[in-house]
């Protein structure tokens, strides 16, 4: 039988609340992080919101010490950890340190510190850049900050998959627990927002009112949706096996029930118009978990506001759930915290551990006009009070990932 695995920290730095409390008490609420953008001019481009950390200070969390060289990417994840660390009540040891890990889903995070190392280098000249700020540019950096911090000695990963990075690094993580090389794992994902990550969507034209007479609106399933919103953001949680977690009297907020995956070798930045992959992703997923389709309490969607996509992970729960679709309730939390990318996975996981804890579904904000080919349970508005025992989670992207979650109460 295999190893059960629980979450027992959450860490959550999100655009509508820091730590797993106010993020929770913005979803019941419906309360949206999406807003015009401060960190840089937006003053040439049609797309001027998106999820941003606004008044973010790493130090009221970490203190002062180490922080002046590091990048927001890197900030915002370490900020992450501690949090996920202190609510799991966890304290890396000597006695622990090797048993410990960290894994990371990042794949943007380190495009800011390579664009500014290189404008130096390139201006005036590879003489002149400052050699503490090269250990940014790299993509494992933030992860290993996290270890060099807290002191974490079991292992160290970065997963770069793209839209499902923190949740292949949840797959990665519960892998690691059940071969018996950790008891605990740091997982999760960051992305930060900047210019660079901004502008490479935009001229991709995926950003929501980038394309001509359109409207910048974030509004997942509805017949009005034309783009993402984009979002920052850092999720870390703290799994454990069950038997370390209850040995230490650890708070456990779910269980991780099973974890569906296919990778479909299509295009670069392309969906697979029928959907293949995540269809056969959320099947794995129930089937791994043992479930029926009619277990499923609440399913967090992927549903990131583009038409494509929406359309066919609608179709994917449609064919998957039959006619148990049209009354299991569907969520889409990136209509309160836009498309965070390689943290959305993980930033759907804090949402669904809370759904189980609190008894709610978050809401799909901005659902004003159903769309024929979205034909889903979708609420807008304010949360859903419901007893929460099975959430699937869907996490899917246009380079061929796909990876599904069931997220289970935890019974004695």
């Amino acid at each position: 039988m295999k190893n059960e695995i629980v979450i027992t920290g959450i860490g959550v730095v999100a655009s509508n609340g820091i730590g797993k409390e106010a993020f929770w008490n913005a979803l019941q609420k419906g309360a949206s992080g999406i807003k015009p953008v401060s960190l840089f001019d937006t003053g040439s481009m049609k797309s001027k919101q998106a999820g941003e950390i606004k008044d973010f200070d790493a130090k009221l969390y970490l203190g002062d010490k180490g922080l002046r060289l590091l990048d927001r990417s890197t900030k915002l994840v370490n900020v992450a950890a501690k949090l996920a660390l202190d609510d799991g009540h966890f304290t890396v040891t000597e006695d622990n340190a090797d048993e410990t890990g960290v894994v990371l889903g990042t794949t943007l995070g380190s495009v800011w510190s390579i664009s500014e190392f290189d404008k130096t280098a390139l201006v005036e000249g590879p003489r002149y850049v400052n050699p503490a700020l090269f250990p940014n540019t790299v993509i494992n950096s933030p992860a290993s900050q996290i270890s060099i911090r807290f002191g974490i000695k079991g292992f160290n990963t970065t997963i770069s998959t793209g839209f499902t990075s923190s949740m292949d690094a949840l797959k990665y993580a519960c892998d690691f627990i059940r071969l018996g090389r950790a008891r605990a794992v740091l997982v999760g994902g960051v992305e930060e927002l900047c210019l660079q990550t901004y502008l490479g969507f935009y001229k991709l034209q995926f950003l929501s009112g980038s394309k001509d007479d359109d409207r910048e609106l974030n509004c997942p399933f509805d017949r009005r949706r034309n783009g993402i919103v984009f979002g920052e953001g850092a999720v870390m949680l703290l799994i454990e096996d069950l038997e370390s977690a209850r040995a230490r009297g650890a708070h456990i907020y779910a269980k991780v029930s099973s974890l569906g995956y296919e990778f479909v070798p299509y295009r670069i930045n392309k969906y697979h118009r029928l959907g293949t992959g995540i269809r056969k992703a959320l099947k794995e997923a129930l089937v791994d978990a043992d479930l029926d389709v009619k277990d499923i309490d609440c399913i967090s969607a992927n549903a990131n506001s583009t038409r494509e996509a929406d359309r066919i992970e609608a179709e994917a729960i449609q064919e998957v759930f039959g006619s148990a679709a049209q009354k299991t309730p569907v969520s889409a939390i990136k209509s309160m915290v836009g498309e965070t990318f390689s943290a959305s996975g993980a930033m759907q996981l804090a949402a669904a551990s809370g759904s189980i804890e609190q008894g709610f579904i978050p809401p799909t904000v901005n659902f004003k006009e159903r769309d024929p080919d979205c034909g889903l349970n979708c609420k807008a508005g304010v949360s859903q009070k419901a007893d929460i025992n099975h959430v699937l989670v869907s996490c899917f992207g246009p380079s061929g990932v796909n990876t599904a979650v069931v997220l289970s109460k935890y019974e004695e």
